[in-house]
């Protein structure tokens, strides 16, 4: 069967390998769309400090059951459309013991701790298979994106009294802006993008700031009276909006951090005492957010057109890859179609 590896940054290969078998505890997914990641990009490029090459990218996964172990339940029947959670848990470590699983020590995700979805065909435990029966193939494939963001807004404990600002538009903010605006809170989107601040606007956010043509600080104070968010919520990955977050946000506030930094961020200390912060990690997801984006994808309202900017095939991977390394406010999603 075809497949898409990662040899090394910078150098994409379509490769022949065998079929999986699959255990009595497994399915048989022949794939329909597989999302690129943020971390698929960071492969590419050489800047992710999880992988080790060669890798076989993809975990966010539109795929069809065609085969099922003789374990697997009977709701799980062939020819259903799912996605997976592409996480494992050890159900060992404090993470797992604490029931936040999604948190575990030695989880490895699809693509980049261990080889993909970037195939005609994948096998996985049917534990980890989410059923997406009414949702398109496209929406499927979004569904897992939208987690993460969703997650972000669980560990924010966000609720319709919150000012939420969102620093980076990407696919997890934007998960983060749709599960928030879902909270009935108000919320400020922050990029350096003006479509991306479009389609945040879009998805309900009611104020959008440019950080590269406006005083973020300035907006902020005029929209929050000077108060500042109760909850801003990283999601771009940047030592400057790492420190945004903190400069940003209200006394008694909460930061939500999703996004890695490679590099070491100057921290102000004074701020995080004398705000009294919570400053909480978000990782992955749980299942829980997993239902909560299946039932957004389905309710119809969710403009999958704008959040996908290229679909294309396999062969095309390596050329949309350099283009979004090189071009990356002009991708919000590429979905590559195997079905």
């Amino acid at each position: 069967m075809r497949a898409i590896r990662i040899t090394s940054p910078g150098v994409i290969r379509k490769i022949n390998i065998p079929e999986p078998q699959i255990s009595n505890h497994e399915v048989l997914l022949k794939i329909e769309y597989v999302g690129l990641c943020g971390s698929d990009l960071s492969t590419f490029s050489g800047r992710n400090p999880l992988v080790q090459y060669p890798r076989i990218p993809g975990h966010e996964i539109s795929g069809i059951i065609t085969e099922k172990g003789k374990e697997v339940p009977d709701k799980l029947e062939t020819g259903k459309r799912v996605t997976v959670i592409p996480y494992t848990s050890c159900g060992n470590c404090a993470a797992c013991k604490n029931g936040r699983a999604n948190a575990c020590r030695y989880n490895q995700t699809l693509g980049v701790q261990r080889d993909g979805a970037m195939a005609d065909y994948l096998a996985v435990p049917w534990e980890k298979i989410v059923l997406t029966d009414a949702l398109t193939g496209k929406e499927s494939a979004l569904t897992e994106p939208l987690t993460v963001g969703f997650h972000a807004v669980s560990r924010g404990a966000v609720t319709g009294k919150d000012t939420v600002m969102v620093l980076g538009c990407g696919m997890v903010g934007t998960g983060a802006i749709i599960r928030s605006v879902m909270k009935r809170a108000e919320v400020i989107a922050v990029d350096i993008d003006d479509n991306k601040l479009l389609l945040a606007q879009k998805l309900g956010a009611r104020y959008t700031i440019n950080s590269s043509e406006t005083s973020v600080h300035k907006k902020t104070e005029e929209i929050t009276r000077g108060h500042g968010p109760s909850v801003v919520i990283e999601a771009a990955g940047n030592p400057a909006t790492w420190v945004m977050a903190i400069e940003e946000v209200s006394f008694t506030g909460r930061i939500i951090c999703i996004g890695y930094v490679k590099d070491t961020v100057p921290v102000a200390t004074r701020l995080i005492v004398q705000k009294e912060l919570d400053i909480r990690g978000s990782r992955n997801a749980t299942p829980a957010d997993f239902e909560a984006a299946v039932s957004y994808l389905g309710s119809g309202t969710c403009p999958v057109d704008s959040l996908v900017s290229r679909i294309i095939s396999p062969d095309e991977v390596g050329e949309s890859m350099k283009f979004w390394a090189e071009k990356p406010g002009q991708i919000q999603k590429i979905l590559v179609r195997f079905g």
